[in-house]
C-alpha cells in the first residue's frame, strides 16, 4: 500500500463518532438577527456601478448599539425561555465568534452576567472561524454527557466584516443562535451523534491587528468548504447507518446560497430538505451563526420524530456534523419565544452610507 492510500485507510479507520455516555440534547434554543438590511445591489452600485450581480439579495447589519455581546444576550434569553430553567443551573456559557468586541476580555462572562448565570460558571470564548459555535456544542455534549454539569449554553454569533468592495462585503451578515444543551429526557431535539473532520487548509484568515479578513478566493471552495463539509457529512451518515432519505431536514453552513445547495446535492439531499434552514438569501453569511441559525429555523417547524442533519464549516479548515431527532416537547416549547422568522421579517432597509456609519468603516 502506498503512503497516500495508507493515510486514507488510517483516517477512515480512526473516524470516531462522538456519543457521550449520557444522552444529551437541545433543551432550549433561540435566534437573533438585527433588523437592518443592506441590499446587495447597493454594494454593487457603489463599487461597480451596478455591473456586479449581488451574491445575496440582502444582508443583515447590526445597529450602532449592537455587537456580538448584545445579540448573544437576546438569543440566550430566547433559549432560556424555551428551556424553562433557572439560569443558575447553567454550568457553562461558551460563545463562538469571529467578531468578539474585545481582543482580551471574554464575551461569555458578560453574557453569563446579563442572563443571571454567574458566578458559579465556566465561561469561555471559542474560535474556529464559522464553526466556533458547533465545536462548543460538541464540548457541551461531552460535559453534560459525562455528568460534570447539567446544562451548558452555547452560542454561535457574529457581526461579520468584509473589506469595502471585496466579495465578502456582499455576504458578511450579522446574527446567530443560542442552544441550551442538557439531558436528553428534557430535550426538544436529542443529539444522536456527532463527527468532526479538520485539516490545515488556510482558505480564510485575519492576522492580529487587521481590520478585515483575507481569503483564498476560489481556493475556499473545493479544497476547503466542499472537501470538509462532504467528508464530515458522509462519515456521519456511514457511521450511523443512515441515508439522506432518513432525514426530514438538512442544514449546511451558508457562505452563500450556492455552496450549501451544491453540498446537499452531492450528499443526496434535495432542495426540499434544505430550504427551511437556508437563510443566506435573507440575511447573508452570519459566520459562526450560519449553520446554527439555520437549525433554529428548522426547529421552529419540525415535528416530533423528524430527523435533522446539521453540518457546519469553519475556515482553516474543518466541519462538524450532527444527527438530531425532534421530540414531542418541541411543538409546545417553541412557542415560548420569538421564532427565527420573526427576526428575519422585521427588516428595515438602509443604504450604503448608513451601513458605512453603522459598521465604523470610516476611520477618523
Amino acid at each position: 500500500m502506498n503512503g497516500s492510500a495508507e493515510i486514507q485507510a488510517e483516517r477512515k479507520s480512526n473516524a470516531p463518532i462522538m456519543r457521550p455516555a449520557r444522552k444529551t440534547g437541545i433543551t432550549g434554543y433561540g435566534a437573533y438577527v438585527p433588523r437592518y438590511r443592506l441590499p446587495g445591489k447597493e454594494i454593487s452600485r457603489v463599487w461597480t456601478e451596478g455591473n456586479t450581480p449581488p451574491i445575496v439579495p440582502e444582508k443583515s447589519v447590526p445597529g450602532l448599539d449592537e455587537d456580538v455581546v448584545t445579540m448573544s444576550i437576546e438569543a440566550a434569553r430566547n433559549a432560556l425561555a424555551r428551556a424553562g430553567i433557572a439560569p443558575q443551573k447553567i454550568g457553562a456559557v461558551w460563545v463562538g465568534s469571529e467578531s468578539h468586541p474585545y481582543a482580551v476580555k471574554p464575551t461569555a462572562s458578560i453574557v453569563g452576567e446579563a442572563i443571571g448565570a454567574t458566578p458559579n460558571l465556566l465561561a469561555a470564548d471559542w474560535e474556529f472561524a464559522c464553526k466556533a459555535g458547533s465545536e462548543a456544542m460538541q464540548a457541551a455534549m461531552g460535559m453534560v454527557g459525562s455528568g460534570m454539569i447539567d446544562y451548558a449554553l452555547i452560542l454561535g454569533m457574529d457581526a461579520a466584516q468584509g473589506r469595502p468592495g471585496d466579495a465578502l462585503e456582499y455576504t458578511a451578515g450579522a446574527g446567530g443562535a443560542a442552544f441550551l444543551i442538557g439531558p436528553a429526557e428534557e430535550a426538544l431535539a436529542v443529539i444522536e451523534a456527532s463527527y468532526s473532520y479538520a485539516t490545515d487548509t488556510p482558505d480564510f484568515w485575519r492576522r492580529v491587528g487587521a481590520n478585515y479578513p483575507s481569503h483564498g478566493q476560489r481556493f475556499t471552495g473545493e479544497p476547503a468548504y466542499f472537501r470538509h463539509t462532504l467528508a464530515a457529512g458522509r462519515a456521519l451518515l456511514e457511521a450511523t447507518g443512515t441515508q439522506p432519505g432518513d432525514y426530514r431536514y438538512a442544514v449546511f453552513h451558508q457562505p452563500n446560497p450556492k455552496f450549501p445547495q451544491r453540498a446537499a446535492e452531492a450528499l443526496g439531499f434535495s432542495m426540499e430538505q434544505i430550504k427551511t434552514g437556508l437563510l443566506a438569501p435573507q440575511i447573508g453569511n452570519t459566520y459562526a451563526g450560519s449553520a446554527l441559525i439555520g437549525l433554529t429555523a428548522v426547529l421552529d417547524e419540525a415535528a416530533p420524530g423528524d430527523r435533522i442533519l446539521l453540518v457546519s464549516f469553519g475556515s482553516g479548515a474543518g466541519s462538524d456534523a450532527f444527527q438530531l431527532t425532534a421530540t414531542g416537547r418541541l411543538p409546545e416549547r417553541r412557542t415560548l419565544a420569538p421564532g427565527t422568522g420573526h427576526y428575519i421579517a422585521r427588516r428595515k432597509e438602509i443604504d450604503y452610507g448608513v451601513y458605512v456609519r453603522y459598521r465604523g468603516k470610516l476611520k477618523m
